[in-house]
């Protein structure tokens, strides 16, 4: 991944994104551009127009935590898209973020036991792993016969980016699959800029890029997120239509890999059909018990 461009487009694309009255500043008339000019990001950020325009070229190594707090301001960023630029930052300097470190040992996808024994002591909710790749890494029982449609017949471990872009049952999985599909690429854009030289997100994004023209299109917005918590939906093959509230964790002992829960709400019929896909995992061979 180019840093310089990956930080040139960021920006130029923050920028079209802030409007004048929304920045007040004095709109005018005949503006070529969508969103501020450059000098008025400059102005806003307490900034030459030549040292903005050298940042926004992606000459970014060595600007200052104040510079970028600044610009980060003048340019209205939300947490995860500043937390973004002092990624690409740190990665122009050099610098390993979030502890990590800037090229990992190959791992074995096989989870510690001590984890899978986590995973399978929670028995009311979907519980799985993923790293940073959104490779799925492991789940507990009713996990595994949630994503029975990306899990599939085994194989190579499976991956929900490559199941939302390259499979056809990501529609039917994913009734808001647009919406999926644009967190998806987000999350992916957040990790890059926090570790560009992972070589297996690199290859993800290449393979995703010439396959899927959506893909394509999402990862040029640059656009970024965090997961956290909220609700989604789905329609399982087994019980079908489910809503869900998730809550994702970060496991310190693997950085880049974080533990997701879903869980329903008490009393609902979504709640009703998570014990039904429970008692269907438990009468199916091979479920119990699951690891990938």
């Amino acid at each position: 991944m180019d840093n310089r461009a990956d930080v040139r487009e960021f920006l130029m694309s923050r920028r079209a994104k802030v409007t004048p009255e929304a920045a007040g500043v004095l709109g005018g008339t005949h503006r070529r551009v969508p969103g501020l000019r450059r000098s008025e990001v400059a102005i806003l950020a307490g900034v030459s127009v030549e040292y903005y325009a050298k940042l926004e070229r992606g000459a970014i190594g060595g600007a200052s935590a104040s510079v970028l707090d600044s610009v980060a301001r003048a340019l209205q960023l939300d947490d995860t898209e500043r937390a973004h630029l002092f990624d690409l930052a740190r990665a122009a300097d050099g610098i390993p973020s979030s502890g990590r470190p800037r090229r990992r040992a190959a791992r074995s996808s096989t989870p510690r036991p001590s984890l899978q024994w986590t995973l399978s002591a929670i028995t009311d909710g979907v519980a799985f792993v993923r790293d940073q790749r959104q490779d799925l890494l492991a789940t507990n029982a009713l996990g595994r016969a949630f994503y029975s449609p990306v899990i599939g017949d085994g194989g190579r471990v499976p991956n929900l980016a490559r199941f939302q872009f390259l499979d056809p049952a990501a529609r039917d999985f994913y009734p808001d699959w647009d919406l999926f599909a644009e967190m998806c690429v987000a999350i992916m854009r957040a990790e890059a800029g926090r570790d560009p030289h992972d070589k297996g997100l690199q290859d993800l994004v290449g393979e995703l890029s010439t396959r899927s023209e959506t893909f394509r299109r999402l990862w040029g917005t640059h656009d970024v997120r965090t997961h956290g918590a909220g609700t989604k939906r789905f329609h399982h093959p087994v019980v079908g239509d489910l809503t869900l509230a998730y809550e994702e964790l970060a496991i310190t002992a693997e950085p880049g890999q974080v533990l997701l829960v879903y869980t329903a709400e008490p009393g609902s019929p979504s709640a009703e059909r998570l014990r039904l896909l429970a008692s269907w995992a438990a009468d199916t061979v091979g479920v119990t018990g699951a690891e990938l």
